[in-house]
């Protein structure tokens, strides 16, 4: 139990700096756009080439991240992420920064796949839901604690601080990884041969499970990601909310979901994967029914609502993540978990192109049918639940 322990905070070390890398630039954003002299669309580019890039990657990982043991591979992918943090750190002017934030997005994007392949792995499946409630957290405590501080030594320093803070923090995760990362070898379903392209391909489109699986992610990004880019523009556009005080709801939401996401896994592990899942995505419904609607509102009740929106996002997400990572077998989960992760990335970025399609500006300035995307992700939302009650979980423990 210690080591398992040692590698759950090894995980979860590995996600908050790989989370923190993603966030840390959106806030940078005025500082950025000032010294490097670029429009807010530029800026755009910066921050979406991250996210295209980790799904690119994470698509053509498939056809890799089962042919390594799971240390070796790891220990090169965030090799990678660290020379890559390391040049956005370096970076002298807005063109080799734009090339930076593509290189980290793409091995940053490999680290999510592997890090429920290895949970899969080495943890059995009545311990799995606790496992993923613990290394989600990071989301949280990078919400609470990286950022803020990574804006902190920004604005002490200059904007390539925090970079090179996480280049620093990921050298250290690396000795981590070296010592508490098992060398586990995935096992092949023909003898010693490792499986082609064409046929990573055919295991996943040919079972269905697991295309389920596919599926109610790309369905769970969908209803979440159509209200989640535009959540800060219409709190200060219509709920009256200024900018500096959109902090105060990604802190408080963080903060509580550091708390939340180890109880739901373990409520997952004790009560049921999809009954956990079914509760929670029924209660968020709730806050995004109350968010689509909001007009001028009184601070604090707003951030009651947002909070119980990300503490129920994140409630669902815990028993999700841990039933998908039990769809596949040893042999293909890394495989299968790069193609999940690449449709993840995807599908959030579709949906934000989707909800800004049918979000409008007023010409007083308001922001006009986000009561409409409500609508949506809320029947999308609850189309979900049917859809997990068909997907099994296929356990296979590597590592005793």
């Amino acid at each position: 139990m210690q080591k398992e322990r040692l590698l759950l905070w090894t995980l979860a070390a590995i996600n908050f700096t790989h989370i923190v890398d993603f966030m840390i630039l959106m806030p940078l954003g005025p500082q950025l756009i000032r010294i490097f002299n670029i429009s807010p669309q530029e800026f755009g580019l910066l921050v979406s080439s991250y996210t295209f890039s980790a799904g690119i990657s994470s698509f053509f990982g498939a056809f890799i991240l089962d042919k390594y043991d799971r240390r070796s591979i790891l220990l090169r992918v965030f090799l990678g992420f660290l020379l890559g943090t390391l040049a956005c750190a370096l970076s002298p002017n807005y063109p080799f920064l734009l090339f930076s934030r593509i290189l980290s997005g793409l091995f940053g994007g490999l680290t999510s796949a592997l890090i429920f392949a290895i949970i899969g792995d080495a943890i059995p499946d009545q311990r799995r839901g606790r496992a993923m409630g613990l290394v989600m957290a990071a989301f949280s405590v990078a919400s609470v604690v990286g950022v803020p501080f990574g804006l902190f030594i920004a604005s002490m320093s200059n904007w390539h601080a925090p970079f090179f803070f996480l280049a620093i923090l990921a050298m250290v995760i690396l000795v981590l990884i070296y010592k508490f990362v098992p060398a586990v070898s995935v096992p092949t379903s023909k003898g010693n041969s490792k499986p082609s392209p064409m046929e990573v391909i055919r295991r996943v489109t040919n079972n269905g499970n697991q295309m389920r699986a596919i599926s109610l992610t790309v369905m769970m990004m969908l209803g979440q990601f159509m209200v989640i880019p535009f959540l800060s523009p219409f709190m200060v556009a219509n709920v009256g909310f200024s900018e500096i005080q959109l902090t105060y709801i990604y802190m408080a939401g963080g903060f509580f979901t550091v708390f939340t996401s180890p109880w739901v896994g373990r409520l997952t592990d004790k009560y049921g994967k999809v009954p956990i899942f079914t509760l929670f995505m029924s209660l968020n419904v709730i806050p995004i029914a109350i968010i689509t609607h909001l007009g001028t509102t009184p601070i604090l009740i707003a951030l009651m609502v947002s909070t119980l929106f990300f503490v129920t996002s994140n409630g669902r997400m815990v028993p999700a993540a841990a039933l998908i990572t039990g769809t596949a077998k040893a042999e293909n989960r890394g495989s299968f978990l790069s193609f999940n992760s690449a449709v993840q990335q995807l599908s959030s970025g579709l949906a934000s192109f989707l909800g800004g399609l049918i979000l409008v500006e007023g010409t007083d300035g308001k922001l006009l049918n986000f009561e409409y995307i409500g609508f949506i992700a809320i029947v999308i939302s609850l189309l979900c639940i049917p859809l997990i009650r068909r997907i099994k979980v296929v356990d296979v423990f590597s590592v005793n």
